[in-house]
């Protein structure tokens, strides 16, 4: 593993959990999903601006659908 990452422990019940909620979506890996959940978050955060792109909205649209949302 990189120097850029680092190792995040979750409950096992957990991780299963969320590897049952992923299947058939766009996400590839439990990782995945949670670095998505973790940045969408963080995004909250009080004075972060950033507005999201065409790409990401699409995305976020198409995740939504397969996670039926949408």
């Amino acid at each position: 593993m990189g120097k850029d990452k680092v190792t995040l422990k979750i409950p096992r019940p957990l991780y299963n959990k969320l590897k049952q909620i992923i299947e058939e979506t766009g996400f590839s890996s439990v990782n995945e999903f949670v670095v998505y959940i973790l940045r969408d978050l963080a995004a909250l955060q009080k004075g972060d601006d950033k507005e999201l792109s065409a790409d990401e909205v699409r995305l976020i649209k198409e995740r939504l659908k397969n996670l039926g949302y949408l």
